[in-house]
């Protein structure tokens, strides 16, 4: 390279980041983090949240079956409205009447 050409890029001095970016304060001990620790802690526990973990992770009856659920909760969810609706009517009626 010829001194009067100039150079490809500027370089750069290094920046220097301010203490609180260099080295963060460590994460808060919140009572989640606390929890957790004793689970790690106790064989026991430690394994029943594995298990938990496996149950939560098969595939549910309702995602292997999508349509006979579907159909399922639309008759539930009929009758449930039907019977509510029907329940306010006849409370309707009564307040209507004098009875009530």
């Amino acid at each position: 390279m010829t001194p009067d050409r100039p150079p490809a890029h500027e370089h750069h001095a290094r920046v220097d980041l301010p203490h609180w970016m260099r080295d963060p304060t460590p994460k808060r001990r919140t009572p989640a983090r606390y929890v957790d620790d004793l689970i790690e802690r106790s064989p026991a526990l430690r394994t029943a949240r594995r298990a938990i973990w496996r149950r939560r992770d098969r595939a549910r009856w309702s995602e292997t079956h999508p349509h006979l659920v579907a159909v399922l909760s639309f008759i539930v969810a009929a009758v449930l409205g039907t019977g509510l609706v029907t329940a306010a009517y006849y409370v309707l009626a009564l307040a209507t009447s004098g009875d009530y």
